[in-house]
């Protein structure tokens, strides 16, 4: 299974130069995937160096183990089976050090998305599943067919900004009345015949959508990025720099807003002359603007295309 997994890493070169890696630094890559990104980073450490790598998917673990092994490098790997929103409490629990270097890739690796049996995909027929950690929690199929029609709407419009959230939850509910979902192929035929025909002249998928809104629900993606929003601060060092890749709005809104904050977390009024709130700041905002992928990148891999890479420096 590891042998298969192959993932082209998104902002690869921009991702790994606004790390500025140092050979005796500490790195943790919050989201291993493929381990692509993490390879980068392994190649350019030294024997003082530690790299460690979450994922809640054991494929991925599976995989990135097998890159990295093929990478000669002396430094010190971990691999962590968690999830990225756990990285408070997995400080302690693995007595990782303050980072110099901190990633998150938020995007689902092309391979998971390939798989129709992990059933992330509406363009192929498999299990309705999209659990990245398939030993725990609730299945898609789960939530389509037990969820209110006001929760599914919720989920679709806020999660997959579906302006056609209440006529697809209608959908859904009218179908599971007569059988219950258990495939994605179900799942996209609905959305699909639930759809205007303005919905359908879209150059995407109808599904699209969709099927963003409930993965993002089903694995607590959203809860899982303000967790490691509220760690990142106190888990890098100082000068160390977090880097995260978000692909929709809603998680580049969160990642924006948090570094905007931390750059400048000053509550007063803004006609007061000088602060007296006592918030400090708490280091740079590197991107005012987010970094994102060059044409050849987009040609080479279209999934670039709504990948944002969004960086905070902690002050010194």
């Amino acid at each position: 299974m590891a042998s298969e997994f192959a993932h082209l890493s998104v902002l690869y070169r921009q991702t790994l130069e606004q790390l500025a890696i140092r050979p005796d630094g500490c790195y943790i890559d919050c989201t291993l995937g493929g381990g692509g990104h993490s390879a980068g980073i392994l190649a350019q450490l030294g024997p003082q160096g530690h790299l460690y790598g979450f994922d809640k998917d054991q494929d991925a673990l599976q995989a990135a183990a097998a890159k990295l092994d093929s990478i000669q490098s002396p430094a010190t790997v971990h691999l962590i089976h968690r999830d990225f929103g756990e990285l408070a409490e997995a400080i302690p629990a693995e007595a990782i050090p303050p980072a110099h270097g901190i990633l998150a890739d938020l995007g689902v690796s092309s391979w998971q998305l390939d798989q129709a049996e992990r059933g992330f995909s509406y363009m192929q027929d498999g299990p309705l599943d999209m659990r990245m950690n398939q030993s725990a929690g609730r299945t898609a199929a789960d939530l389509v067919n037990t969820a209110g029609e006001a929760e599914l709407t919720r989920i679709l419009f806020d999660y997959g900004e579906e302006r056609y959230a209440r006529r697809i939850s209608h959908a859904i509910i009218r179908h599971r009345a007569e059988q219950p979902f258990t495939t994605t192929a179900e799942l996209a035929a609905v959305v699909k015949r639930a759809m205007p025909g303005q919905g359908l002249k879209e150059a995407q998928h109808p599904a699209k959508r969709t099927f963003q809104a409930i993965r993002i629900a089903v694995n607590g993606e959203l809860t899982a990025l303000e967790n490691l929003l509220a760690a990142l601060p106190t888990a890098l060092a100082p000068g160390g720099r977090a880097c995260i890749i978000t692909f929709h709005s809603l998680e580049d809104r969160l990642v924006k807003e948090a570094f905007r904050r931390w750059e400048d977390p000053c509550t007063c009024p803004r006609e007061f002359p000088v602060c007296i709130c006592g918030q400090k700041s708490l280091g740079k905002n590197i991107s005012k603007k987010p970094f994102i992928a060059d044409d050849a990148e987009m040609k080479a891999n279209p999934r670039a295309r709504s990948a944002k890479l969004r960086v905070f420096e902690r002050g010194t």
